[in-house]
């Protein structure tokens, strides 16, 4: 039986482990559509509303799955909305593939509708591989190059397929010259155990072997290396300071553990950084120096790709290798106690007080009265009742403060969020990608109204769609409802000296729990704080996708561990020049802050 090239393709995908193409149908893919009903075992079609969407499901199915996620879209307009999704996991170091039509080989250059120049426009975001399917000869390699590639750099690939080479028979390539091969898919997840020279690991560990005062910072390139982590962490009696894509790296609940650095960080972060003599950097890119210690200070980073290494602080070594075996490698060079060790457990008596008063801060800080509800206390009564297999995504805005400092990761949770792109809108689709990923999983997301409004309502339609087919059916969007697009709000304050501007921040008023019992799912409404636990608790009992709408009060502030004089004199400046909410900004702010100086527990 004759197959075509889009037959192929999806059983060549199939091959490589590929069970979702995310995407929406489109006239140049029409073939790859068609096919699609013709394969009985081949990959499941999960149409979204939207291709950005798709691009996002297939980001958050490769972050918390196994392979690469992937996504389909029309050439023209739909091969331009799946570019803030590739973005985002180019930016993150995501393995995602996007397949793409366009117009048929004879109308190419010929201004042709909908036919754009798609290498131009994805020659950025499709560094690691693009290329167009021009001959099925072409196909097993070109696919084959875009999933390795995919995986081994952790970046978005791109193949291209116009329209009419998706309806040609499929002829594989010959034991010819100009024919390519192409061996058999092989799985292949990134580029192992590697290690660096054991020179670099020499000097490396005496770097580290004279600290008294040893800080590590950790990144989402330290995932799978916890054990060592904590070793290393032990040997020399460090603390652990978590970049915001490492989140889920360590449970939070560790006392050593001092949360998440950086402008969404804590305190006991800042105190590490600020206090320490040594600094280990393993697998993190985070991009906010001003939150790494002092310049001068002795530091090593581990990282996987030498690209990235030694460029977020003045390192004294750095170590290419995967933190697993590179760590390890290094404990065995570690030499033992001595006439320091005293001193290093000082240092970490120091840290674990330090953590043991923000802890208390934090319960302090989310139960701040607020008007309805203090935003905190949504995220700190699920962080409380949190299913030890849970997997959390959180949006980019003021709820990533509330993700990052309120949210207690444990053991088994998995988290993440648009780390380095930080773009709105990506928390459902993720969480979406997310069940496809782990369907015996609850998975939990955390939302602002500026994002729910910008895309999140429309694909809970596809949760509602595709639930039947996850063994744990809970899906819980949890919506922090302020009217306003908070995080801009606060940046205009502390980083221009402007006041609110109603004009652009303020968003229409809906109810999101009504709108979720519109299109069939559960909608719970919260606008009491006695109401904001049994909301949780009755939401993590449903069977099925849940909407919990948390009216809260946009005037409670994220205030940075350390806020610098000039974001302090910004925030006072734009309050007295005619801020709407100045006064309950102000009242909000005194409260919060102010339990970082009350007597709580040590």
């Amino acid at each position: 039986m004759t197959r075509n090239v889009a037959d192929h393709l999806l059983r060549r995908l199939s091959q490589w482990g590929v069970t979702e193409i995310f995407g929406y149908p489109g006239d140049s893919v029409n073939g790859l559509v068609a096919q699609l009903a013709e394969i009985e075992d081949g990959p499941r079609f999960v149409q979204s509303r939207h291709e950005e969407m798709a691009a996002f499901e297939a980001v958050g199915r490769a972050v918390f799955g196994d392979r690469p996620g992937v996504c389909m879209a029309t050439g023209g307009p739909g091969a331009v909305h799946l570019l803030n999704g590739l973005y985002d996991a180019k930016l993150d170091h995501v393995p995602v593939v996007a397949i793409i039509g366009q117009a048929s080989r004879s109308a190419v250059g010929g201004a042709y509708q909908q036919e754009i120049d798609l290498h131009s426009l994805f020659k950025d975001v499709s560094s690691a591989f693009l290329e167009t399917v021009n001959v099925p000869q072409q196909l097993p390699n070109v696919l084959d190059r875009a999933m390795r590639a995919a995986l081994s750099e952790r970046a978005p690939a791109t193949v291209i397929i116009p329209a009419d080479v998706q309806e040609l028979d499929y002829e594989p390539p010959e034991h010819a010259f100009k024919h390519v091969p192409s061996s058999a898919p092989d799985r292949v997840v990134g580029p192992g155990s590697v290690l660096p020279p054991e020179s670099e690991l020499d000097r490396a560990a005496e770097v580290i072997d004279a600290g008294e005062r040893v800080a590590i910072l950790v990144g989402q390139g330290a995932r799978g290396a916890a054990p060592e982590v904590l070793a290393l962490a032990d040997a020399t009696g460090a603390g652990i300071a978590k970049a915001l894509l490492g989140k889920d790296v360590l449970p939070d609940t560790l006392p050593q553990v001092t949360g998440a650095v950086g402008l969404l960080g804590t305190r006991p972060s800042w105190e590490l950084m600020r206090d320490c003599d040594t600094l280990l950097i393993v697998g993190s890119n985070m991009p906010y120096t001003q939150f790494l210690p002092p310049f001068g200070r002795r530091a090593v980073e581990i990282d996987i790709d030498p690209r990235l290494i030694g460029m977020r602080y003045p390192t004294e070594v750095n170590l290419v290798g995967d933190a697993e075996s590179t760590l390890r490698a290094l404990l065995e060079r570690l030499d033992p106690p001595d006439d320091r060790h005293g001193r290093r457990e000082r240092w970490r008596s120091t840290i674990e007080r330090n953590v043991r008063r923000w802890r208390s801060v934090l319960d302090a800080q989310a139960e701040v009265s607020a008007d309805p509800v203090n935003p905190m206390l949504a995220v700190r009564e699920l962080s409380r009742r949190l299913p030890e297999d849970a997997v959390v995504t959180a949006d980019s805005g003021s709820v990533t403060n509330w993700y990052a400092r309120f949210l207690d990761m444990g053991e088994d949770n998995r988290g993440s969020l648009s780390g380095t792109l930080a773009t709105m809108g990506c928390a459902v689709p993720y969480a979406i990608g997310a069940k496809f990923a782990a369907p015996t999983r609850p998975v939990i997301a955390l939302v602002g109204d500026g994002a729910m409004q910008m895309n999140g309502l429309m694909e809970l339609l596809t949760a509602r769609r595709y639930q039947e087919l996850w063994d744990d059916p809970r899906l819980v969007v949890c919506v922090l409802h302020n009217n306003d697009l908070n995080q801009v709000t606060w940046e205009l304050r502390a980083m221009g000296g402007s006041p609110k501007t109603p004009y652009s921040q303020d968003l229409p008023d809906m109810s999101y729990a009504a709108f979720a019992e519109s299109v069939g799912l559960v909608g719970i409404t919260v606008e009491r704080p006695d109401e904001v636990g049994p909301a949780w608790d009755r939401a993590l009992e449903a069977q099925g996708p849940v909407v919990i709408d948390v009216h809260c009060d946009g005037n409670v502030p994220p205030i940075p561990p350390q806020a610098e004089w000039e974001q302090v004199s910004d925030t006072v400046r734009a309050l007295l020049s005619g801020d709407p909410e100045a006064r309950g900004v102000a009242a909000r702010g005194l409260a919060t802050k102010l339990q970082e100086f009350l007597p709580h527990g040590r």
